[in-house]
């Protein structure tokens, strides 16, 4: 399969090109590039990624958040996959930008960097382009050796999570903590808590996960009993059609997440893992996580990560703040208790209120700067030696 090539910069030179495959990559790389252009309006940026980047100033090359896909379906298209990290190196080699800086989605961004590598245009190779990387790939949960290929290829790391500078300590590569986005002052939260509010269900961002996870909430809502209206955040059009497509009763809301959205306060939550897990442990909204996958995607899973608990919140406090239902213990009854202790019982809700400040407390540690001064710093050229 042949990829259609990128476009040249609209200004006919680039200073920054951002890789962000997936709806929470594009959110924080759009908040760090809004925060970098107000500091440095000069500076021509192009991506690829969503509509965050594109809003907060990026010419999008090429929208990735609509095909975002993990496990075992990435197989079924990785001849696109291929095509478009070579047409990326390519684009880096003919455009040259001072840097490229990639954010999470380690299973695309790395093997770019590596091409980058190896076709010399990466400064590590003596070539022009300095290649960054911002949200640490979980090198503490999976496949750790993969810190030192890093290290071959990318000239700097910005972590979100206190601890992740450490992992790196046997390798040269430059990792600096610049805080999590979740709990900077100015960000905006999309949910909060509110004892009176409804429940939130909340399948995920990718086609495969909410086609799997969202008829499942749906049955654990309505076999709760709880009498609350349910409330579903999505990211995307193409997520809209697939929540659609599973006939939501008329008392399950669908609203979409993005800028300028208001937040939705809700009293319980059934979630997917991933960021707006994150969010939910934050607010100090009580909850339970699941997840399903096919079954050759999980048992590679299981034998790439070695940690107790999938979710993030959970893995950070070390105790399960949403006891986590996955695969064969994802059922709608077992869901369906979870939500009525969140809503009935006051020691659930004190615990998790707890949990939360404590959460708040581990991610909130002091930093250098925010990811826009960091990056702001990797773009100032090196004085020759």
């Amino acid at each position: 399969m042949s990829e259609a090539l990128l476009p040249p910069p609209a200004t006919g030179r680039v200073d920054l090109l951002i890789v962000a495959a997936e709806h929470s990559g594009d959110e924080h790389a759009g908040n760090m590039l809004r925060e970098l252009l107000g500091k440095s309006p000069g500076l021509k940026a192009c991506a690829l990624g969503g509509p965050r980047l594109a809003a907060a100033g990026a010419q999008l090359l090429r929208d990735l958040t609509v095909s975002s896909a993990m496990g075992f379906a990435v197989l079924a298209e990785i001849s696109h996959y291929r095509a478009l990290i070579a047409e990326v190196v390519r684009w880096v080699g003919e455009h040259r930008p001072r840097a490229v800086c990639f954010v999470d989605s380690s299973g695309l961004n790395l093997r770019i960097a590596a091409g980058l590598h190896d076709r010399g245009f990466s400064a590590k190779a003596g070539g022009p382009t300095r290649v960054l990387y911002y949200i640490s790939p979980q090198i503490w949960a999976s496949r750790a050796g993969r810190r030192f290929e890093m290290a071959r290829h990318l000239d700097g790391v910005a972590a979100i999570f206190p601890f992740e500078p450490a992992c790196y300590a046997d390798t040269a590569l430059p990792v600096e903590f610049v805080g999590h986005p979740f709990v900077a002052p100015a960000y905006a939260a999309p949910v909060g808590f509110d004892p009176a509010g409804p429940v939130l269900l909340l399948p995920g961002s990718r086609r495969g996960v909410v086609r799997r996870i969202f008829p499942l909430l749906l049955a654990a809502h309505r076999e709760s009993g709880t009498g609350r209206p349910a409330v579903v955040l999505y990211p995307s059009e193409e997520i809209l059609a697939v929540l659609r497509a599973a006939n939501p009763p008329a008392n399950v809301g669908l609203r979409r997440t993005g800028s300028g959205a208001a937040p939705v306060r809700a009293a319980a939550v059934l979630t997917a893992s991933g960021t707006m897990s994150m969010h939910c442990a934050l607010a100090g909204i009580p909850g339970a996580l699941t997840y399903r996958t096919d079954a050759l995607t999980y048992f590679l899973g299981r034998m790439l990560v070695k940690v107790e608990y999938i979710g993030i919140a959970n893995l950070l406090l070390k105790e399960p703040m949403y006891p986590e239902f996955i695969q064969g213990a994802a059922t709608p009854a077992a869901l369906a208790a979870e939500l009525r202790a969140c809503l009935n019982e006051p020691a659930r809700l004190e615990r998790t209120r707890a949990q939360a400040r404590k959460l708040r407390a581990l991610l909130a540690q002091p930093a250098r700067g925010t990811a826009a001064d960091w990056l702001a710093r990797q773009l100032v050229p090196t004085p020759a030696a």
